[in-house]
């Protein structure tokens, strides 16, 4: 993978590009968010691993810059910040997958092997999907209901096309954390009915039923038909 490191640890940003260059990826690395910003916006990169307190511009801003833009790579952003609220700070601004620090070098590895089988998943399920009122286009990555555009943020976009695209079925939270958030399953963590809350504040019309059913003690489903 062509990998950009954005970390203004001199000695963490080097220790990450001897190891993904040994396991055979192609990495570059920036000091800062100013610097790593433009270099995403100028280079092809699949993978970006970003810190989250960086100088001139903090990571959550370049996380957040770089998917307004509709940047296509994936996120990883780390951080010394481990508290729930970080989590889905971070994850809401953009990031695909958040590690704090310090960390295990195995786990990273193993992150990325879990970012890359989603992103190839995902990229499997090609052309609109539709289901309901609800249109979504994985190529532009626009959503609509009855024609009127809907504006989601990165992770919503990823957890509404889960859902669409296994609709019909009842889709598990832990599936839902390992398929959207590549996250082992954590029975404690609310991330998922967080994000649910989100989606359904922008999808649904009021006075008219949730097009997200709850699945009581399992997990949530889109019928397919209204």
């Amino acid at each position: 993978m062509r990998i950009l490191v954005v970390e203004d640890d001199r000695r963490i940003a080097g220790f990450l590009e001897r190891g993904l260059a040994a396991e055979g990826h192609q990495v570059a690395v920036e000091l800062d968010g100013r610097d790593g910003l433009e270099r995403a916006r100028t280079d092809e990169f699949e993978l970006i691993i970003l810190d989250r307190m960086l100088p001139y511009i903090d990571g959550l801003e370049v996380a957040k810059l770089l998917r307004e833009e509709r940047g296509k790579a994936m996120i990883l952003m780390l951080t010394a910040r481990d508290s729930l609220e970080d989590k889905i700070e971070g994850l809401k601004g953009g990031a695909d997958d958040y590690m704090t620090k310090p960390f295990a070098f195995e786990e990273l590895l193993a992150r990325i092997v879990a970012l890359r089988r989603r992103r190839a998943d995902l990229d499997d399920a090609e052309g609109e999907l539709r289901v309901g009122p609800l249109a979504l286009d994985p190529e532009s990555r626009r959503v609509s209901r009855d024609g009127r555009p809907i504006a989601l943020t990165a992770r919503e976009f990823e957890l509404l096309r889960y859902l669409m695209s296994n609709a019909d079925k009842v889709v598990s939270r832990e599936r839902l954390l390992n398929g959207v958030w590549s996250y082992g399953y954590d029975p404690g963590t609310k991330i998922v009915d967080v994000y649910v809350r989100y989606l359904r504040a922008k999808i649904d019309v009021p006075g008219e039923p949730s097009l997200i059913e709850t699945v009581r003690g399992v997990g949530y489903m889109m019928p397919g038909r209204r």
